[in-house]
């Protein structure tokens, strides 16, 4: 399974909306704190571009050599339509300042030295040391999995279904008898996870790993080929 950090560095890398939040700045609409842009540097501090006309820029600018905390909180929402659709959330906290030069016209990079991390998710909560948070590298998948989860629903449903076969005596919970709903609900470089919900409202996740972890779409086309060819028997 991924690690923590490395769990956290996806969130961070993807396109899941976040938003910072500084001390005393909490009246201020969700949308001016939200970042243009989000990436993590090679010490593992994130840095964040925002409108040179927003509060945060504004606060980070006025904070000077005064130590500003500040924390950036992102959400995961699965990218299809399943119950209990939010997969997860991370929380990476620090202190910020101001990066001039680094953004284009009418903008500004504002930088956040990561002093903690934490990420709640599918795999469970867990708390991410910086050391950790930076030597971790993202899943790479993490820029196409919407993508791909959303294809994997409409064009492969029937196939994802079947993979119902492949749970043994879980399936006897319903599987078979009832045929639930069957959505993927996460991918990653090591697996598919999907989300079985039955007639009755009763969900249950089911997990099929991969006989190795990808490391592209390309690799991630022949482990799904394979699955599929498994569940199919």
């Amino acid at each position: 399974m991924p690690s923590a950090a490395e769990r956290t560095r996806t969130l961070v890398q993807s396109t899941c909306s976040a938003v910072l939040l500084i001390p005393g700045l909490t009246t201020v609409g969700f949308d001016q704190l939200v970042p243009l842009d989000r990436s993590v540097g090679p010490e593992g501090d994130l840095f964040l571009e925002f409108p040179a006309d927003s509060p945060a820029v504004r606060a980070a600018t006025h904070a000077q050599d005064d130590e500003l905390t500040a924390v950036l909180e992102i959400t995961d929402v699965a990218p299809v339509s399943v119950p209990h659709r939010i997969r997860g959330r991370g929380r990476v906290s620090g202190w910020l300042t101001s990066v001039p030069g680094m953004a284009g016209p009418g903008r500004m990079m504002l930088r956040l030295e990561t002093g903690e991390a934490h990420v709640d998710d599918l795999w469970g909560a867990q708390d991410v040391e910086p050391e950790e948070f930076r030597d971790a590298a993202a899943d790479p998948l993490v820029a196409h999995e919407a993508e791909l989860l959303q294809h994997l629903h409409a064009a492969h449903g029937e196939q994802v279904a079947l993979l119902c076969g492949l749970l043994g005596e879980r399936a006897d919970s319903g599987c078979a008898a009832h045929r639930p709903a069957v959505v993927p609900v996460a991918l990653d470089r090591y697996g598919l996870r999907v989300r079985i919900c039955e007639a009755d409202g009763r969900c249950f996740d089911a997990r099929f790993e991969f006989p190795e972890p990808v490391r592209d779409v390309t690799g991630l086309r022949h482990a799904m080929h394979t699955l599929f060819e498994a569940a199919a028997r």
